[in-house]
């Protein structure tokens, strides 16, 4: 099978690219997860974060926004003593004030969906790239996207860190186009 020249031979990352990389997704926990565990790879590689991400789902109950603003100092201090997830105060802090710029969106949208994908449109970008050099790290979209979730007060959404999600959500297609998964994830988003 042709894959995106990034996808190593572990089977967890080969399933990732295959099965869920730029799969659009509209679930607002599911959406609320990856923007987190973006931010949690900052500095990081994203197979260190997918080899946590179970971790992750257990620490932070399993991204429901509402169970999180409701995090106090003793939790916050069990998630640092945590083995299982990068245990760095500001990333953890991070989750627990995004769930609250989370709800806040909901509130104000009705759902973070409604938010996020009117960023573009409502429909993914469908991307062209022959390899991965062609790949930018960021974009004028996900600038605008970053300083906007900033503006509404979260945290660890720099524009790589947004685009890196607008590319694992499938609100752009950055399969390149040799890839077996390019046309499959074209389709979907038809």
């Amino acid at each position: 099978m042709n894959r995106c020249g990034w996808v190593n031979q572990d089977p967890l990352y080969i399933h990732y690219h295959d099965h869920e990389w730029g799969v659009p997704v509209y679930d607002d926990r599911l959406l609320f997860e990856y923007l987190n565990l973006e931010g949690a790879q900052a500095g990081l590689s994203w197979y260190t974060i997918l080899k946590k991400r179970d971790n992750y789902r257990k620490a932070f109950d399993h991204f429901e926004a509402e169970k999180i603003v409701k995090y106090d100092n003793t939790k916050i201090e069990e998630l640092l003593q945590y083995e299982g997830i990068v245990r760095n105060k500001l990333k953890i802090h991070a989750v627990i004030t995004n769930a609250k710029s989370f709800l806040q969106i909901v509130d104000e949208f009705g759902s973070f969906r409604e938010y996020i994908w009117s960023f573009v449109g409502g429909k993914p970008i469908q991307n062209h790239f022959q390899s991965l050099a062609d790949v930018p790290a960021k974009t004028e979209l996900s600038d605008r996207l970053s300083k906007d979730l900033k503006k509404r007060g979260f945290k660890f959404v720099g524009s790589t860190i947004c685009y890196s999600f607008m590319q694992a959500v499938g609100m752009v297609n950055d399969h390149i186009v040799t890839c077996d998964c390019y046309q499959r994830i074209r389709d979907l988003s038809k």
